[in-house]
């Protein structure tokens, strides 16, 4: 005899989606409110209460930018790091370029995800390049 499992609580959230969009707007108006009641109560324990406000106040202290300086001979390419400090990890990078001449080729965390490397490429033949280097750092 086979045993059939109960849906998953994201499956009947899902088809009472389906059904709510097949049934309209007024089938709608019913059930929003629920949801939105769902949703408040759910966002609340994954935040530990914390408001929108304070969690914006508390968001400066969380992330840093970090610069380092770059600069490539003519025609040459190098790979580049910026480093977060310890107990921060890298989130985003990258680089101004002031000249125009040099292009990034590959742009990626490390991969202990405490830096940001980026491959660099002088496409000028004549001249040098130079810029800084940027991380978003996330405690």
């Amino acid at each position: 005899m086979k045993r059939f499992r109960l849906p998953s609580p994201s499956m009947v959230v899902a088809l009472l989606a389906l059904f709510v969009a097949l049934g309209g707007t007024a089938v709608a108006a019913g059930i929003v409110p629920l949801a939105k009641r769902a949703l408040v109560a759910d966002n609340a324990k994954k935040l530990g209460g914390l408001s929108l406000g304070q969690i914006g106040a508390s968001l400066p202290a969380l992330i840093t930018v970090r610069t380092a300086p770059w600069s490539l001979a003519a025609g040459a390419g190098n790979d580049f790091s910026v480093a977060c400090s310890a107990g921060e990890k890298a989130v985003s990078g990258g680089y101004d370029n002031p000249n125009g001449d040099a292009i990034a080729f590959d742009s990626r965390p490390s991969s202990d995800g405490t830096a940001w490397r980026i491959f660099l490429s002088n496409t000028s033949s004549s001249a040098g390049a130079s810029g800084t280097l940027y991380v978003v750092c996330f405690v």
